[in-house]
């Protein structure tokens, strides 16, 4: 039987989100995740990063291994809502994961997020953007006390692979 760690783990690797032990995966705290102090940061990740919190309250960095690179993540709030920024270790903004309302999507988006809820409640939602271009939007469900978390394309049907 694997060990209540192993088990977060693996329930995280397959986007299944499980609070033990203080490790939390979906919209944040994922498994391999360090937390970090900005000095710990390279010079061109801080320089980065100071670009993109101008105006935010920052709560805190991290770094991760994201497909066998070292990421680096500035967790802040923005205008009074989430914003995650990943960036490479040099500096280059990798991904960037927006909390947006249910009310400021397309209704496209909407019903496939709704969709693919089924009976769950959304209860947080973020858009994706990659090179500049939201490649999708993300939500935090909870079903029968249990969480997950769904994907949809940028036009609200069903992506090739997850983002």
């Amino acid at each position: 039987m694997p060990t209540p760690n192993r088990l977060i783990l693996s329930l995280c690797a397959f986007s299944l989100c499980t609070v033990s032990a203080g490790a939390a995966c979906a919209f944040g705290g994922g498994a391999g995740e360090r937390k970090l102090t900005r000095s710990e940061l390279p010079a061109s990740v801080q320089a980065a990063a100071d670009e993109q919190t101008k105006g935010a309250r920052v709560r805190g960095y991290s770094s991760e291994m994201e497909n066998g690179h070292l990421e680096y993540e500035v967790d802040m709030v923005v205008n009074g809502h989430d914003k995650d920024v990943m960036f490479a270790s040099d500096g280059r903004v990798v991904e960037i994961e927006e909390a947006v309302t249910m009310d400021a999507l397309s209704p496209d988006v909407r019903a496939g997020l709704t969709a693919k809820a089924a009976a769950g409640k959304i209860t947080k939602i973020e858009s994706v953007t990659k090179a500049g271009k939201i490649v999708a939007y993300e939500a935090l469900v909870m079903t029968a006390g249990k969480r997950s978390e769904i994907q949809v394309g940028p036009d609200g049907g069903k992506l090739e692979h997850e983002e």
